[in-house]
């Protein structure tokens, strides 16, 4: 289990909704930073090293009549331009999205949240990474935008 501390009451919402979307369930109070450790064994949190936590966010439907991104077509963007720029790990977990696009139409769709954690010492060079993959999928699929959320952890692996 990964243990994430969040450091403001923002981002501990954020979690949370993250939390709820991916899941599906309710939130516990440990996303709101209300739960303690057992007293006998310190936790992850207490003893592990700062690091970020990048969510973002894939859609996959597309406009004017173009069919949805297939998880194959999904795979293999992660595949050849995600995995290369995060080797030591990431996850993905598919779900489904909705948001509201520029023509102000809302959108439901089947989504992907990937979730890289990096030391913060290497924050400016995987921000560069981030937005390269954010865009180049933005130009492959024709979408106006892949979602992006940061968020401060300690972790420990």
């Amino acid at each position: 289990m990964l243990h994430i501390r969040v450091s403001t009451p923002a981002a501990a919402a954020l979690v949370a909704v993250v939390l709820l979307l991916t899941t599906g369930g309710q939130v516990s109070e440990v996303a709101y930073g209300r739960a303690v450790a057992p007293a006998t064994q310190p936790s992850a949190a207490t003893t592990g090293s700062a690091y970020l936590a990048t969510h973002l966010y894939f859609g996959t439907g597309r406009h004017n009549g173009q069919p949805p991104i297939t998880d194959e077509q999904f795979m293999k963007f992660v595949a050849d331009v995600i995995t290369p720029r995060f080797p030591s790990g990431l996850t993905i977990q598919q779900g489904r999205g909705q948001w509201r696009d520029r023509s102000g139409s809302i959108n439901r769709e089947i989504s992907y949240e990937l979730t890289v954690l990096y030391p913060t010492r290497e924050a400016r060079a995987h921000n560069r990474d981030i937005e390269y993959i954010r865009a180049l999928y933005c130009s492959m699929y024709g979408l106006e935008s892949v979602g992006r959320a940061d968020v401060n952890a300690q972790a420990d692996f």
